[in-house]
């Protein structure tokens, strides 16, 4: 056990002080102390930065502040409605506004709030983006409406569309198709409507698809010479869904099926509409919006968690003695690695958040106080330390495993189901609880094989 257990020490060892690096701020300011007639200075620090610029190398990694904490821009767009059917704006404006969140928040870590309004004709979405106070920078993350393609695998023969370069084919379209796909002249403008009908036959959810006079011949083509094979339905350059064709489709109007729940037809429904419903969007008004909560909020919630830090490093130590010791230099190690990580995501904070942090520095404390009880009923009974280190571990492994993956599911659920500030308390959470695996099971052990070599 002695050389992966000196491997396990240098790699955490590396990956603490780097990610001591990435946190360390550029400087720090000195207050003016006027028992030693000191005045106000600022210090530099050595950080990732500092080693990166030598090199070109400086990455910007700070923290993201969501709106409570840190403001933005908001964006008021205005929906040009005349080019569509009355009875379909509705649908269309939720279509773009699920287009322009799911561009704003793709990895869900940004927590845009985007809202609709719609007063007699006026149609208008209201995009709030946290940390952007460049009015064009939040334009081009909005960016156009939504483009809907279809693509196909090339046949053997010149094909007549465009065959795509392996680098410029969307995402997804070379694991259901291959290399040799090529995008269709079918596109959302063919696309009349979708909407969500169910099977006669098994009463399960399914997306109609309905296609205007050239798009029913165009998908006729299309599905002819595709018979059992897969399309791709691509949308912003994803893929959204990949059917095979069963048999040429004439009539100029299709079912897309998969075991969906309903809430997912509804989902590929307004995915499907925001390329064939599409809307021009204007700016009608732009401003910097302040943070809700601000500075003196953030300073109470780190004070409080320092606080909850310290008090747990004291119990700890008090109830377990040099043990305690070990689980709080874990627990160091622990607060380092979550925070590089929402930095390097990076993970947009709001309070919500930096609560769900918190919260997982006491499951990460759990799971030590489950393997030293474990420890000591081992050595209660006459074995040695290292014999009751690994045997408190393997006992306490399936309890730290099953109360993690309950807090894991916990999170998963209200990251589905939930909004805004509740996505950021979910993910800090769930990001804190897997950090806290790594660190209760290889940080502690490792920690505590050395002390009691």
């Amino acid at each position: 056990m002695k050389g992966p257990s000196n491997f396990l020490t240098i790699v955490i060892i590396l990956v603490t002080i780097v990610s001591l690096l990435i946190n360390l701020p550029d400087s720090v300011s000195l207050p003016k102390l006027p028992v030693l007639n000191t005045s106000p200075a600022t210090v530099k620090l050595v950080n990732i930065n500092t080693l990166l610029k030598p090199i070109g190398l400086e990455q910007n990694v700070a923290f993201r502040r969501g709106l409570d904490l840190e403001g933005g821009t908001s964006i008021t767009l205005r929906a040009e409605m005349k080019a569509i059917p009355s009875d379909q704006r509705k649908d269309a404006l939720e279509s773009a506004r699920e287009v322009i969140e799911r561009r704003i928040n793709f990895f869900g870590v940004s927590e845009p709030v985007i809202q609709t309004s719609f007063v007699n004709n006026d149609y208008r979405i209201i995009v709030e983006i946290p940390g952007v106070t460049d009015v064009n920078q939040a334009v081009s993350l909005i960016g156009q409406t939504a483009q809907l393609s279809f693509w196909e695998e090339a046949p053997s023969a010149t094909p007549s569309g465009q065959i795509a370069s392996p680098s410029a084919l969307p995402l997804g379209v070379e694991q259901v198709i291959g290399q040799s796909a090529r995008q269709t002249d079918l596109t959302g403008k063919d696309l009349k409507k979708a909407a969500v009908t169910f099977n006669q036959n098994t009463g399960e959810p399914q997306v109609q698809l309905t296609f205007t006079s050239s798009g029913t011949k165009k998908f006729g083509e299309i599905t002819s010479r595709n018979v059992g094979k897969i399309v791709a339905i691509v949308l912003d350059n994803v893929v959204i869904q990949a059917p095979r064709v069963n048999e040429p489709i004439l009539a100029g109007t299709a079912e897309i099926t998969g075991g969906f729940t309903l809430d997912q037809a509804k989902a590929v429904q307004i995915q499907l509409n925001a390329g064939a419903l599409p809307i021009s969007l204007s700016v009608l008004e732009q401003r910097a919006i302040g943070a809700t909560l601000g500075d003196q909020t953030v300073q109470k919630s780190l004070i409080a968690g320092a606080i909850g830090f310290l008090v747990i490093v004291g119990f700890m130590i008090t109830l377990y003695g040099r043990l305690g010791i070990v689980a709080t230099l874990a627990l160091t190690v622990y607060t380092l690695l979550t925070l590089t990580i929402f930095r390097l995501i990076p993970v947009t904070l709001t309070l919500a958040g930096i609560a769900g942090f918190i919260l997982s520095i006491g499951i990460a404390v759990d799971a030590n106080i489950l393997i030293f009880e474990r420890m000591r009923e081992e050595m209660r009974k006459g074995k040695s330390a290292h014999a009751s280190l690994d045997i408190g571990f393997s006992r306490a492994w399936s309890s730290i495993r099953d109360s993690n993956i309950a807090s894991i599911i916990t999170s998963g659920v209200l990251m589905i189901f939930g909004t805004g500030m509740v996505r950021g308390f979910a993910l800090t959470l769930a990001i804190g609880v897997l950090v806290s695996l790594f660190s209760a099971i290889t940080v502690t052990r490792t920690l505590l094989r050395i002390v009691y070599k």
